[in-house]
């Protein structure tokens, strides 16, 4: 069974807008369904994502990862979040692809001491997902780190060098081991505004429906 990580990694609230305006995500729910849907069968995972919420791609990883039959096939972009998700199994990436790590962002507004809290959190943010590149790598945490801090661009063969993937795809054989976003999420505003909009829309029609009911019993 195949399963698409495409577009920006979204929190499962989020997923609804993007459908609704026509962008493409992946939300943690769509995993979570396609792994039951899998039922202890491979499970092909297709990337081409630049990345998303943090959370949410934890969430899929942690979810990919727990699951034995995972396989991940990088055929685009695999960046920022996207990359950290890409850890979770065995995975190959076609040469035409490129990987991208680099430190978590976030907007900070406020006096010193909550800017200050704030580079706490991604510091503590940047370990957290450096240690799923660590896991798969085996790289030290201090080089993984060193390498999202310079926000590092690899193609196939650099992330197969580094451990990160295990294969160039369609280059031979491999027996099978085991953001952040580099475009930008919606914003949380557009994203309730969107939704507000939405049930608007919705009540209208359930209004223009029961009306459109009460005119054909007059008549």
């Amino acid at each position: 069974m195949k399963v698409e990580i495409k577009g920006e990694i979204v929190p499962n609230d989020y997923k609804g807008v993007y459908d609704w305006i026509g962008w493409s995500a992946t939300c943690p729910r769509d995993i979570s369904d396609a792994i039951e849907k899998a039922n202890g069968e491979i499970l092909d995972v297709e990337i081409n994502s630049p990345g998303g919420d943090v959370d949410s791609a934890s969430e899929i990883y942690a979810a990919l990862k727990g699951y034995s039959g995972t396989r991940i096939h990088i055929v685009g972009a695999c960046a920022s979040a996207a990359s950290m998700v890409a850890m979770a199994g065995w995975s190959e990436m076609v040469s035409t692809g490129r990987m991208m790590v680099h430190c978590a962002s976030a907007v900070s507004d406020g006096n010193h001491n909550v800017h200050d809290k704030t580079s706490e959190i991604l510091q503590k943010a940047d370990k957290a997902i450096a240690s799923a590149y660590v896991a798969k790598s085996g790289m030290s945490e201090k080089d993984v780190l060193d390498m999202m801090d310079k926000t590092t661009w690899l193609t196939a063969q650099d992330a197969v060098d580094k451990k990160l993937v295990d294969r160039v795809m369609f280059a031979g054989s491999a027996a099978e081991p085991l953001a952040a976003s580099a475009s930008g999420l919606l914003p949380r505003t557009a994203v309730d505004k969107i939704r507000s909009l939405l049930t608007e829309k919705k009540q209208t029609e359930k209004i223009q429906t029961e009306l459109d009911f009460l005119k054909e019993k007059v008549i």
